[in-house]
């Protein structure tokens, strides 16, 4: 009789532990946007060299994004089009000679594989080009380049040819590759950098344009391409990466030996009020102290808009540099408390470049793993015809051993992300990210240590949170 009584108590018991679905909610997960740009051209971040095997090339990629998971990054921005080529399947321009050669086929879809894999773990992909540079120092290209069908297109730029940014010829190619990629890919952005027209001493290139009609022409491309972009697929953020002051002066005391407003056809601040661009990402390289303050930058980028976000692009490959000397890892860590605090929209930092985080230079792994203590979400961008999920039905989680299994059925077809959150008597914290596809998963029992609640919340594409579905336990 007593075995039967201790059996009976130990399944009460069991009972009791057992999760259960409950009405309530779950505090929203943090949202700050936090991304390293991943450089392919001159091999600098990724692959590491040409020439390499598919199966290096995939492993040393996914090195990258099980690092940038490490240390609580959401997203990378991969560049995809270096010169006028391409690092994934395209029937517009050839393979690009950073991966296994001028147009030699690597063996695999290198951009196909990296989303595939980075939204296995919750990180987002920024399909980053180059919109007009077409060849670099005399290094070969493949056979279909567009230096080689249509070199009329080109103009010289020093050891560098462009594509002429004002040609409309030029530009709907360029828009051609964009909008192929953004239609055939699952990216999650489209990324463009700097280099509109060249930087001085190459800058006065032979096209016959003053700097008021180069700028209306790179003007009226960005403009397009938002437009493209978005009538294609509204949740895919469109984001630039401008040089990092507007104009010498601005702010006040500013000073810069190029004016990216006259040398570059760069009119950024006009592409950010007038609502052309989903973030901004200025190249704020400089140090907090000094005639190119880095707060005083981020504080005018950030006024222009305040409705649309400026992520700071930092410097951390300047540590301890030879365009730097001297510069702390302490450094990056201040320009992210400063980027923190003076952003209007919402939080973010995007670091230059990759290498330089996976390198762990200068232990500033030490000052990121400070800041990023927890996991966070890309922040929301409403304005991109956003919809809110439904709340997920049939929430579920049953122990096995040492795991949990999370199930879940969606509500409806607007879930990108997953995220499983879970409760303590010291509060709310992020678990994981998962793709919007998956409807299961099988976690470690120690990620619910102490936990009596877990979340399970719909994200949409632009980022918008549903209400989740909670147990209780």
């Amino acid at each position: 009789m007593k075995r039967v009584v201790a059996l009976l108590m130990m399944m009460t018991a069991m009972v009791a532990q057992a999760w259960r679905p409950v009405n309530e909610n779950a505090p929203e997960p943090a949202r700050e946007f936090r991304a390293a740009w991943v450089t392919t051209v001159f091999n600098l971040d990724w692959p590491s060299k040409a020439g390499l095997s598919a199966a290096q090339q995939k492993q040393e990629l996914l090195t990258i994004l099980n690092t940038a998971v490490k240390l609580k990054f959401n997203a990378i921005v991969l560049q995809v089009r270096p010169n006028a080529d391409a690092i994934y399947k395209s029937s517009l321009e050839p393979w690009s000679c950073w991966l296994s050669g001028a147009g030699v086929n690597p063996g695999y879809d290198p951009l196909a594989f990296a989303v595939a894999e980075a939204h296995k773990r919750g990180i987002e992909v920024h399909a980053w080009f180059n919109p007009f540079r077409a060849t670099i120092s005399g290094k070969s290209v493949g056979k279909n380049h567009i230096s080689r069908r249509n070199p009329g297109l080109l103009k010289q730029a020093g050891t560098t040819q462009i594509l002429n940014p004002s040609s409309s010829t030029a530009q709907k190619h360029v828009m051609a590759v964009i909008m192929d990629v953004v239609r055939r890919y699952d990216i999650d952005g489209v990324h463009l950098d700097d280099y509109f027209y060249p930087y001085p001493p190459h800058n006065n290139i032979s096209d016959g344009k003053s700097p008021s009609q180069r700028r209306a022409a790179i003007d009226g491309f960005v403009k397009n391409l938002y437009q493209q972009v978005k009538a294609a697929k509204p949740w895919v953020r469109v984001g630039i990466s401008p040089f990092g002051i507007w104009q010498p002066g601005y702010p006040s005391g500013v000073e810069a030996g190029v004016n990216a407003y006259e040398h570059l056809a760069c009119d950024a601040r006009k592409w950010l009020a007038n609502g052309w661009v989903d973030y901004l990402a200025p190249q704020l390289y400089w140090r907090i102290k000094g005639p190119q303050s880095f707060t005083a930058l981020m504080s005018w980028w950030s006024s222009i808009n305040p409705k649309r976000p400026v992520w700071p692009g930092i410097a951390s490959v300047r540590i301890d540099s030879k365009e730097d000397p001297g510069r702390p890892a302490s450094e990056i860590g201040a320009q992210m408390d400063a980027a923190r605090k003076l952003a209007r929209q919402s939080c973010g930092q995007i670091f230059w470049s990759w290498r330089s985080i996976g390198s762990n230079r200068g232990g500033v792994h030490k000052e990121i793993k400070r800041r990023y203590t927890g996991y966070a979400l890309p922040p929301a961008m409403p304005w991109c015809r956003d919809v809110v999920p439904g709340r997920p039905a049939a929430v579920s989680a049953v122990e096995k051993g040492n795991t949990v299994v999370l199930s879940w059925q969606p509500a409806d077809k607007t879930a990108r992300k997953w995220v499983i959150q879970a409760g303590t008597s010291r509060g709310w914290y992020t678990v994981c990210v998962l793709p919007g596809g998956q409807k299961q998963v099988t976690l470690p029992a120690s990620f619910f240590n102490n936990a009596t609640r877990i979340a399970i919340r719909p994200i949409s594409a632009c980022g918008a949170s549903g209400s989740p579905g909670t147990l209780a336990k």
